[in-house]
């Protein structure tokens, strides 16, 4: 881009964060000097705090109640997470909101003079993240909720020195980039632990070298089960309850059940509440803030749940770990005649591992070819189900849309629809609901 300044449109803006690398929003480039570099031509300071979230799976919604909870706190929040659904503004919101597109633009502008002056070219996803706080600087934020993009050792939002540091659950993905086993990407995961800060880890069995990491640099390292955590009974299906080890005491709360479906946002929101308790002196939060910030906590794509006949379910899960919660969460809905799946994933994932969760639970699948280098093909989805004998009928289709439109033509009252494997996918199914409205 020649020009530099705010008055260029958001879509040029974002046309010219596409071809920073050769393969657009996927380019990745794991290190931390050149936004380090450009950081500092910046300027950029920490005065509120930061919550760092990163994960396998879970920051998303890790993410939501926090910043849900803090907006009914009354405190000017900022949230950076990845990647968006529908719209770009989706990725840097301020008080649950996205923000304009003339925020974005004024950032985008500044951070391009400073590669300008700095010399130094980055990625799509560190282009975005210094552009994201140049907004919460502007905006005043007191907090600002960064969720990792990959890893964390090595990811950009690492730039920025955290508060309190979450990692939510450790898993097989981007094993080419983490790693091939939970240890490795549990050291990468870890990285974005600092010595002293509180440090909270929801997976039920940290990684060893999770572990060690922590107690080397001498994090205050907080564990579920240990720590922090809940109970529930199978008879109470109204509420549950959250304890905290805090000030040398059990604090224990009851409450509602959250607003995001599944029994792991239970785990999700454990995290957020031992998080906002670790950091309690700086932000403190009432119940008044907790309890509806919890209930009212909306994300796309989490489970999400469209009424109607059919039923319409969208999941953005995408590895064995998140489709194994996915299959819990069908289970637990009630009956419906069939459930016809529409699936779009990309072929960089363990496709095979990912879909065996859902063997002999789906009656008839729609595969869909998603667009971009990363894609996998209808055809490679449809071979990987029929040899992994998952049952059911198999039916592809160019694109998620046409998936879509497919299935909601074959489905009955009585059956529901699943459309999951990937946030392009679920993209595809909101377009079309939204044409519909």
């Amino acid at each position: 881009m020649n020009a530099i300044s705010p008055d260029i449109p958001l879509t040029d803006w974002l046309t010219h964060l596409e071809a920073l690398h050769p393969r657009g929003q996927a380019g990745i480039e794991l290190g931390l000097e050149r936004i380090r570099a450009v950081k500092a031509e910046l300027g950029q300071r920490q005065d509120g705090v930061v919550i760092t979230v990163g994960g396998t799976n879970g920051k998303g919604s890790t993410c939501a109640y926090l910043e849900n909870i803090l907006d009914r706190a009354g405190y000017r929040v900022g949230c950076y997470t990845s990647p968006h659904v529908l719209a770009y503004n989706e990725r840097v919101r301020l008080n649950g909101r996205p923000v304009d597109d003339a925020a974005l633009c004024a950032a985008f502008a500044k951070v391009a003079a400073a590669c300008r002056a700095s010399g130094v070219t980055l990625t799509y996803f560190e282009f975005g993240t210094l552009a994201a706080w140049e907004v919460f600087a502007a905006a005043g934020v007191a907090v600002a909720i960064l969720e990792v993009g990959l890893g964390g050792r090595l990811d950009a939002v690492n730039v920025y020195a955290p508060d309190v540091a979450i990692v939510t659950t450790v898993a097989l993905d981007h094993t080419d980039w983490l790693g091939a086993d939970r240890d490795s990407i549990g050291f990468e995961k870890a990285g974005i632990f600092r010595a002293g800060v509180p440090a909270l880890c929801g997976d039920p069995e940290p990684p060893p070298r999770l572990l060690e990491y922590a107690r080397d640099i001498g994090a205050d390292l907080r564990l579920l089960g240990r720590d922090f955590g809940f109970t529930r009974t199978a008879e109470d299906r109204l509420q549950w309850q959250w304890w905290c080890r805090s000030g040398g005491r059990i604090v224990r709360r009851t409450l509602a059940y959250p607003g995001l479906r599944g029994p792991a946002q239970l785990i999700n929101a454990t995290l957020a509440l031992a998080a906002l308790d670790a950091i309690a002196d700086r932000l403190p939060v009432t119940m008044q803030a907790i309890r509806p910030g919890l209930i009212e906590t909306e994300l796309v794509g989490r489970f999400q749940v469209i009424p109607g006949q059919p039923t319409m379910v969208l999941d953005v899960g995408h590895n064995p770990q998140a489709l194994r919660v996915l299959a819990d969460n069908l289970g637990s809905m009630g009956f419906f005649a069939r459930t016809l799946a529409v699936v779009g994933m990309l072929a960089d994932k363990d496709i095979a591992g990912a879909l065996a969760a859902l063997k002999g639970r789906v009656d008839v699948w729609h595969v869909a070819t998603l667009d971009g280098p990363r894609g996998a093909p209808a055809a490679k989805l449809a071979a990987i189900i029929a040899a992994s004998d998952l049952g059911g009928e198999i039916i592809s289709h160019q694109s998620p849309a046409a998936a879509i439109a497919a299935a909601q033509g074959q489905a009955r009252e009585s059956d529901r629809i699943l459309v999951f494997g990937s946030f392009y996918t679920v993209a595809g199914a909101l377009t079309v609901l939204r044409r519909k409205t």
